[in-house]
This record gives structure tokens, sequence and C-alpha cells, in this order.
């Protein structure tokens, strides 16, 4: 990366919830001297030093290699989670997507790549102690999602054997929540005309408590700094990025004050998929399912490589998220446009 003239950076996925993040970071690094910022639809948004164009990965026809010319890093976030019911539709963006994204960052010569794993990725794991970045990545199988970001860590595997002088970094996060966020959230996970003013405490008549759902929060804009720090520093591999304490049953009764009720994990995943064969409720059973065996994740080496700490403790995150979801919260890009229905 030159020195003199700063760095070129350019970022997939760039409008939505942690694409925003990543690109206010970098327009605010002294270090970046400019920023392309990849996505279906040009916003309204126009951060310091920052270009954009559209592009859709599912096309075969995406000028990729052009886009990358002359960049010094590539931070690939591009991901669509929707349609669950429609599961060769999101691998055609997320995995065929990503393969191009790959190609074209060897074809044009780009030194660093950065890529957004996940904690999806990673094989069932322990729910009383945490794991680190030598956990098995073969994921959930049963779920899309998981499916398709354990497929990318054995294309990478090949991808960095093939191209030993390009920087990898995989970034595998836990669940990523922001204020901004909000209404993005809701739409893919609850549904369009889930009325976000109904994430209230008081309308709540019981909080349920399902036995090993059990999970890590982070602030999206703590990831959005990891990346930053992987585009500017010298670090390879993958690292876990996650807040403390782990969100569970407990913790959010804590929180909001509401009783909590065991339910049975049959009796929860039978509604969920009740809701979701009824397209009521975009998020899957099989989603369900992944997160009840997801580790829970150990971040010694973003703190020691990459010197990364997260600002924003889990509790701090999801306040802050459902705070975002009663009010409608969004930014100004498509994928992010505020509403508290519809």
């Amino acid at each position: 990366m030159s020195s003199t003239t700063g760095t070129r950076v350019v970022v997939t996925g760039a409008t939505g919830n942690v694409g925003t993040s990543v690109v206010r970071l970098l327009s605010e690094d002294p270090e970046v001297a400019s920023v392309l910022g990849l996505a279906r639809r040009i916003p309204e948004w126009s951060p310091a030093r920052t270009e954009w164009a559209a592009v859709d990965l599912a096309s075969d026809r995406a000028d990729l290699t052009g886009h990358f010319a002359g960049a010094d890093a590539v931070v690939h976030l591009a991901w669509a989670f929707q349609p669950t019911h429609d599961p060769a539709t999101t691998w055609r963006t997320n995995v065929l997507g990503s393969i191009r994204v790959f190609e074209a960052v060897a074809a044009a010569g780009v030194p660093a790549l950065v890529h957004a794993s996940s904690v999806g990725a990673y094989s069932p794991g322990p729910k009383d102690r945490a794991v680190d970045e030598s956990w098995p990545t073969h994921g959930w199988p049963d779920a899309a999602y998981c499916r398709e970001k354990a497929y990318l860590e054995r294309a990478l595997d090949t991808f960095e054997r093939d191209h030993p002088g390009i920087r990898v970094v995989r970034m595998r996060p836990a669940f990523l929540f922001k204020r901004e966020s909000a209404s993005e959230q809701r739409r893919i996970f609850g549904g369009r005309f889930l009325p976000g003013p109904l994430a209230r405490p008081d309308l709540l008549p019981f909080l349920p408590d399902v036995p090993d759902l059990r999970m890590q929060a982070l602030h999206t804009d703590d990831a959005a700094n990891a990346y930053r720090l992987a585009v500017s520093g010298d670090a390879r591999g993958p690292f876990n990025l996650a807040a403390e304490p782990p969100v569970d049953a407990a913790l959010l009764g804590e929180m909001t004050g509401v009783r909590r009720v065991r339910l049975p994990r049959t009796a929860a995943r039978s509604a969920i998929a009740a809701a979701w064969g009824l397209h009521l409720l975009p998020a899957s059973p099989h989603l369900f399912d992944a997160v009840l065996r997801l580790p829970l994740l150990d971040c010694t080496r973003a703190r020691a490589e990459l010197g990364w700490r997260p600002v924003h403790t889990a509790t701090e995150v999801l306040e802050e998220f459902l705070r975002g979801l009663q009010e409608g919260a969004g930014a100004a890009t498509e994928p992010l446009r505020g509403r508290k229905v519809g």
C-alpha cells in the first residue's frame, strides 16, 4: 500500500448494515485516499472521498476486475438473506457472486482481500465456553446461511493456496446490530408487516426461555473498526469478533423486566416452522436450529493481532437496536430505509 498517495479501498455490499459502517470509518481514516462503494442501487449518501458504482454480484456481466483495478484492498461484504424459500437465488448472489469477487481480486492484482465470514460458518459448538478460530467451519448444513458461509470458507482455502501473494483476512463476527439497521433487520427476519413499535417490553406477556438459545451480539460500528484495522495492517487469517456478555433469556429478562417462561425447543421450532411455511415469517426454522448450535466466540486473536476491542457491550447494542425498532430507524440507503412498518 502506498504511504504517499494513501490507500484505495473497494467495498462490496457498501449500502447495508455493515457496509455503511465500514464505508464511513474508511472515509474518516486519514490513511485512506479513496473508497469505491459497490451496491445494486447507488445511494444519496455521499461520505468524504467516496464514489459509488452500481453492481449486481448475481450477474456474470458485472465488471468486477475493472472496478478492482488499482485497489490496495477489497472488503467483501455483499450478502443476500432473502428469499429463504428459494436458496438457489441466495446461492447465486452469496456463493457464485463471492467467487466472482475472489477471481476478480486475483485478476486485478489486488494485494489484500478482507472477507465477511460469520459465526454461522462454524460447526456446532459449546455454549458454556468460547472457541477460537481453529474450531471447524463446516456450518449447520440445513440452514442456507450457514451452508453458504461454510462453503466460502472452503473456497477461500483454495484461493489462498493458489494465490499465496494475496493477503486474505476472514472476519467471523457474531450477530451485528445498530440503530440504523433496525428497520432492515425487522424486514429481513420479522417480515415487512411486523410493526416496529411492538418491540416494547411492556407489551410482552412473557419472555420465551428456550434451552441453548444463547448467542453473542456486536455493534456494527465495532465490527467495522475491525475491518478498517485489517485493511490498514498486515494481518492474515480468521478473526472472531463479539462483545460481552453472551445474550440469553436471563440477560434479556434483566434488561426488560419481563418474566421468563421456559419453552421447549420443539415448541419454539414448531411455531417458527408454521409461520415460515405460511410465508408469515421470513426467518426459517433451519436458521433457528443453527442458532441453537452456534458456539460462543473467543476474540483473543483480534485483540492481540489487530489491536481491536469493542466499544459497546452486548447489552448496550441490544438496547440501541430495540430503540431503533420502536422508532423505525434507518439510513439514507435503499437496504437501510427506515420505516416503522411496511
